[in-house]
């Protein structure tokens, strides 16, 4: 097997399937128990920023979707462009915990 890359930024330039796929991998490998300390610890970190990167996509597709303002006459979808980076992160924050306010079956499925 590939050793994993020690460079922090090695997921980020995976895609989300590709990402998920190596996640899956590590969990399989480190459930087996046969690595010894010092390489469960290298592939726990690199299933951290591996995780990390397939939440940040999913949360970016997420706020893209949300983006969607309705339909126009011929049933397609009219939407405003993201740009994330224009959006305090103060923003950010309060739009998520609204939206996990105003959907319950949501929180029971995140706790």
């Amino acid at each position: 097997m590939d050793e994993p890359s020690s460079e922090p930024t090695a997921a980020a330039g995976l895609s989300f399937e590709q990402a998920l796929q190596r996640l899956q991998a590590i969990v399989q490998e480190l459930e087996q128990g046969e690595l010894g300390l010092d390489k469960a610890l290298e592939r726990y970190e690199e299933g951290v920023r591996l995780l990390r990167r397939c939440h940040d996509a999913l949360e970016k597709a997420e706020r893209k979707i949300e983006l969607l303002s309705g339909v126009d006459a011929e049933g397609r979808p009219i939407s405003a462009p993201l740009d994330d980076a224009s959006v305090p992160l103060d923003q950010k924050a309060r739009e998520r915990s609204r939206r996990r306010s105003a959907s319950p079956q949501r929180d029971s499925i995140d706790q």
